[in-house]
Order: structure tokens, then sequence, then C-alpha cells
């Protein structure tokens, strides 16, 4: 070779070199203006293995530091109920944690955001002083999808308040069963009703434009938030309503019954769907190749992530870490895409890389889950803004919005008995009386209204949980203020018999709970609730309010009750219990799922062939409203 040739071969390697130099620092995947498929395939190509597995996991925030963000690549952190960087922490603390955890993946190699995830499910319920909305069993009985989807774009405004912008909601889960600790989480037994519902996520994370590709995941703005469908598949249709047991039927019968819901959601483009920890015949749904990657990613066509539930990896084998190696496998197998460790991050992150290293795992099943999570971050606008702004934090329990879940609760209630026949109504009820007494447990009690999943993960009882009215104030501000109220939350029977009151208002139920704590075979009120309602009722006129997550047993009273409402569980905004009470607006929900007369006909549905309920789905009284002086 010439002394010209090896010049011309070093010029064209130092060219060559400049241009892949030059090359690496334009980064596609920083290009707004380029189609999300092209952004996604150019980081794809930068990525290196634990890059890509550190995409795949989503840990709590207890755990998270700006370095582990850094050091291990994390792609999600979440908090998992009761997990906030205090009780009563503020929206602006809210944010600068997230923006501190955001730094640290933006101080990595390829500056990949990470997406915080948060359990929103009636309202931003983990958070002081956000607008707590009834739960969605109360929601189903307004049969009302356009108020349902407002309520998503007010929780969606004040998790963004926080910072946030991933939340796991909305629970689709068709409850068949009452006796599950999570059905006040299901808008319906009907699974026509909860595809109704899925309205919701067009709220949560705006309207998907005409002409979109079915599955594809949209967040149509700064002020919306990614979604979560869940739990994937077949959660509330388990044996006696045991919280994550096995759900038995026929394909048939999953389908047409526990599945709808899912489809209505994927063609809203819901960004990501939580697997259940339910099984269907025996099968694990966190190893549920079929359903997952053939049904959900191949026959609905759903193109955002899977994520798993909460620790779900380890409790595919019992005892716990049985088989820690394969409960990985055959999830990640199954398709899972993210995985909520939500601690042990490393052993998770070294079991993966292990399977992937040694071909148990083709990389191919890696790099579907990592393209599914980069979509939905693309399509949040993370990589254009990856840190949280100010300019929602006057969302957290705005007017507006507490205005709203009052009219919420409004249309939840439902009237099961008014009156012993048409001609003497109890409701609506005279603001102007003498004296009145109010009593029960749930009388004066936010935590107890409000239920579980709220600021803690179980709920709790009293006042100081957060800010709220509850039903009693709610009522002392209906009344005329002549009237005199006298409240008593345990009244002994003499009591009541020797005061001179005008009717009785008394408002029991069941005490706050969550998932598996919340499973009950019994389904009755308890018992210091059952006494209180008979002291009252069997001396004075009295209607009942029942504050429950579900249809409780109440046939053995009904004799004394004048009135009988079913309130659910309403939350933070007791007054629209009394707007209802006393007439300022009718009565008009309707039961969303059958109120039995025992607990041992339970399961029992509509369309059932011995069908035999103490109330029909569907079954609500109406009133018509008075004059608001009246």
């Amino acid at each position: 070779m010439g002394k010209t040739s090896v010049l011309l071969v070093g010029f064209l390697f130092s060219f060559l070199v400049a241009m892949v130099q030059a090359g690496d620092k334009y980064k596609k995947y920083n290009d707004p203006s380029l189609p999300i498929n092209k952004r996604i395939g150019d980081l794809m190509r930068r990525m290196s293995l634990d890059e890509k597995i550190g995409q795949m996991v989503q840990i709590d925030r207890k755990v998270a530091t700006p370095e582990v963000m850094r050091d291990y690549k994390i792609g999600s952190i979440l908090s998992g109920g009761g997990s906030v960087p205090h009780l009563q922490a503020t929206p602006q603390e809210w944010l600068n944690m997230v923006n501190g955890f955001q730094n640290g993946s933006l101080s990595t190699r390829l500056g990949i955001p990470m997406i915080y995830g948060i359990d929103a499910v009636h309202g931003h319920n983990n958070v002081y002083k956000a607008t707590i909305f009834p739960h969605n069993i109360g929601l189903g009985a307004t049969r009302d999808p356009e108020l349902v989807k407002r309520i998503g774009s007010a929780t969606a405004r004040e998790v963004r308040a926080t910072g946030i912008n991933y939340v796991f909601a909305p629970c689709i889960a068709v409850c068949r069963d009452p006796r599950w600790g999570r059905c006040f989480e299901s808008y319906s037994e009907d699974p026509d009703i909860v595809k109704e519902m899925t309205e919701i996520i067009n709220g949560l994370q705006g309207e998907i434009p005409k002409n979109s590709r079915k599955g594809v995941p949209y967040v149509g703005g700064r002020e919306k938030v990614v979604a979560c469908a869940k739990h994937f598949v077949g959660d509330g249709g388990t044996t006696r309503g045991i919280n994550e047991n096995n759900t038995v039927i026929d394909k048939h019968g999953l389908l047409s019954i526990h599945m709808p819901g899912y489809n209505a959601a994927v063609i809203k483009g819901v960004g990501t769907v939580m697997v259940s920890y339910s099984s269907w015949n025996g099968v694990k749904m966190h190893a549920n190749h079929d359903l997952v990657t053939n049904f959900l990613k191949g026959s609905l066509r759903f193109r955002g992530f899977v994520i798993s539930d909460w620790q779900a990896i380890d409790r595919m084998t019992y005892p716990v870490h049985a088989n820690y190696t394969y409960s990985v496998l055959t999830s990640i197998q199954a398709g899972l895409d993210m995985i909520m460790v939500p601690y042990n991050y490393t052993e998770f992150i070294d079991t993966l890389t292990g399977l992937v290293k040694n071909k148990f795992i083709p990389m191919s099943r890696i790099d579907d889950a990592v393209r599914r999570i980069l979509r939905v971050k693309f399509q949040l606008g993370l990589f254009e803004n990856p840190l949280s702004d100010e300019s929602f934090i006057d969302q957290l329990g705005h007017q507006a919005h507490r205005d709203l879940a009052r009219e919420a609760v409004r249309k939840s209630l439902v009237l099961l008995k008014n009156g012993e026949n048409a001609d003497e109504p109890m409701l609506p009820l005279p603001k102007k009386s003498s004296k009145i007494l109010v009593a029960g447990s749930h009388a004066d009690d936010l935590g107890n209204q409000c239920g579980g999943w709220t600021i803690n993960w179980q709920g709790g009882s009293g006042n100081n949980l957060t800010s709220g009215t509850t039903i009693l104030k709610g009522i002392a501000e209906a009344v005329d203020p002549s009237t005199e109220i006298v409240y008593e939350e345990n009244p002994e029977f003499d009591y009541v018999k020797s005061n001179n009151f005008s009717y009785g208002i008394v408002v029991v139920g069941e005490p706050p709970y969550a998932e598996t704590n919340g499973d009950n075979l019994n389904l009755t009120i308890p018992l210091q609730g059952q006494y209180t309602l008979y002291n009252v009722c069997a001396n004075i006129k009295c209607v009942v309010v029942l504050i429950s997550g579900r249809p409780l047993v109440i046939m053995p009273h009904l004799e004394q009750v004048d009135a009988l409402v079913a309130a659910w569980l309403p939350g933070t905004e007791g007054q629209g219990v009394a707007d209802v009470l006393f007439g300022d607006y009718g009565f008009s929900g309707k039961l969303p799922r059958t109120w039995f007369k025992t607990a041992e006909q339970l399961p029992m549905n509509v369309g059932d062939l011995n069908y035999d309920p103490l109330y029909p789905f569907g079954y609500g009284l109406t009133t018509q409203p008075l004059n608001a002086t009246s």
C-alpha cells in the first residue's frame, strides 16, 4: 500500500470515528419531533442489559434514594398505601421528594427518567387534605359514567399537585361475592356497568384521539396521568370471596364476566395493566402466559406495559421464597414487564440477570418489556418534561373537586326503604323540628365514612385522618337554625325513650379495612351498631344510614327501621348525605349489586337460577327534591 493510500485510509477512519461520535451526541430518543417508535428504537440500541433490567424494576420510596436510582438504573418508584414523606406532607414536600428521585435517574448514562406510581383509588387517597371521593361501589350506584370521567380528571390534577404521574387505578374487578374484602373497589357485580365505568380512564389520561391504533397507550397533557386497569383478571370471582384465592370458572365465563372491562380499557388507551394475585382454575395469574401474553397482548393488542402487584413474585410460591428464581422466571415468561418488588430489588435484579445470561429467558422477552415501558414514558412526555413543576399545587383538595365529590355522594345514595307505604314516607326529613337525635359510630367519624385506602392502606377511624365534612356536620348545616341536634354515639334505650325527639338519624356500618383484612364470611353490622340501631329505632321514628363497602345483613332490623339508606363509603364530603336526607336533592341511586337476605345465600348475583334477594340488583326508591327553604 502506497503513502497516498495509507493517508486516504487514515482520513476515512478518522472521518468515520468523528461521524460515530457526532451521531452519539445526537440522541434521536431525545428528539420530540421524531415518531415514538423511532425514539424507542434508538434508545434500545444504546441500552446495556443492566440498564434494561433496571427499567423493569419498581421500588417503594422507603428504599429509594437518588443514588439508588442512579446506580441501579431503576425504572419506577411507588408509594404503597401509607408510604408518604410524613403523614401531613404538603404538595410542595411531595413534589420536592419526587424531583429528588428523578434527578437521580437523570444522572444516569442515558438519562432515562423514572415514572412514579401511587394508589389513587378514590381520589389522591394517600395524601393529607386531598379530596376523597366515594369508593367505586358507590360510583357504580350512580350509573353515571360522565360523572366518573370528571372524577378521573379531578383526581389526575390532585395527583399532579404532588408531582406524581402514574396511578394504580381504576380497579375494574367484577365482584361476584361481597364477602371479598375488596368488594368496595368494584363498581358492580354486572360486567356491563364495570365496562361503562372505565370512562374514568378518559378522565385520568385524557380522551384518546379518533383513529388511534387499538391498544396504544395515550396520555393527553401535563394535567393527566397514566392509568392502570387492575387486577387482571378474575380477582372478583374467587371462591367464597377470599382475597388472592382461586377463581373457578370456565373460559366463556371468564371472558363474559371478568374480561369486558379490560377490552374497554385497552380501547381507551390505558397505559398499564396490573396482574391479579389470584389464580384462574389453579393457575396463578402472575404465571399465566396464555392470558397475559396471548390474550391481553395478543388478542386485545395491548401495547402498554404489564405490571405485577405488590410483592406478587414472592407470593407465587409458599412458603415465601420457596423457589424465588422459578417465580421470577415464570412471571417474566408469562409476560410481566415491570415488577413491583418493592424492597428487595437487588435480589430481583441479580436473579433476572442470571436467568437472561444463562439463556433461560430470551433477550427478546426483555426487549419487549422495556419497549413497552419506554413507550408509556415517551407518551407521558417524561423525556421532554422529566421534572414536576408547581403549576398544579393549588389543585389538591380544590373546592371544585370537593363540590364534585359532594355531587357524587348525592348520586350514590340508594334508598332501600321509605316508610311502610308510599302514602307515609319518612324521607325527605323536615329541616325544622324541635329536637332530633343523631346517633351511631359513623355519624361523626371522617375516617369511618372514607373507609380503607385513605391516608393509610387500611384507612383508620377518627376525624384527624384528613380534612372533610362528617355526616353529623352536614346535618347541622342542613337543618333550620332553630332545630336542636343532640348527638349521642351510643345512646341507651331508656335515654332515647325518655327524651322527646322528633326523629332519629342512626349512622352505623363497617370499620375501615382493605384487601384480606376485609374478607368477612358473616357480613353483619358490628354489635354496637346493632344495639344503637335498636335502642333508637325501637323508640322513635328513625332513618338508618348504612356506611359500608358492600351490602350487610339488615333483614332482622327492618321492622324497627322507618327508612333505610345505603350510603356506601362516601369519602370526605359527608354533607352530600345530608343534601339528600333533607330534600335539597332527590334519591336517584340504584343498587350496583344484589342485597342478600342472609350470608348463606352467597354468592348470589343477578341472573342466577335461584335468585331470591332482599333487594334485587338495580333496586332503588326515588324521591323528588323539596324547595330548599322548606
